[in-house]
């Protein structure tokens, strides 16, 4: 059993470091096309102006992605991945396939969404 959850840890490893690589060179992308402000001189409606301001939004959400994934990958290296972080047993390896960067079971993820 041991072995399968190394190796699963491992696998999601480098998938999770793929994913991250992949992030940051959209990130790079982004930062660079957002160094120029568009001219506000037509106002919020302004087809540039809202372009940029949803590429904005777009770098925040990659950015707190990637945040995301550095903390997984940093529970693999430090042997907690999988663990709740509030109850502390373990994640179902089916919740870790489909949102590998999991902090919580979904017990606990449950009963936070029933507060």
């Amino acid at each position: 059993m041991l072995m399968i959850l190394e190796m699963i840890v491992k696998d999601r490893t480098t998938t999770l470091q793929r994913e991250l690589d992949e992030l940051q060179a959209q990130i790079a992308a982004l930062e660079t096309a957002l160094e120029e402000k568009p001219d506000y001189g037509l106002g919020k409606g302004d087809p540039a102006v809202t372009r940029w301001e949803l590429d904005y939004a777009l770098l925040q959400r990659l950015k707190e992605r990637v945040a995301s994934l550095e903390r997984a990958l940093s529970r693999m290296s430090q042997g907690t991945y999988g663990i709740c972080e509030r109850c502390g047993r373990p994640i179902h390896p089916d919740r870790l396939a489909v949102l590998p960067d999991a902090r919580i079971c979904i017990h606990c993820a449950q009963a936070g969404e029933h507060k």
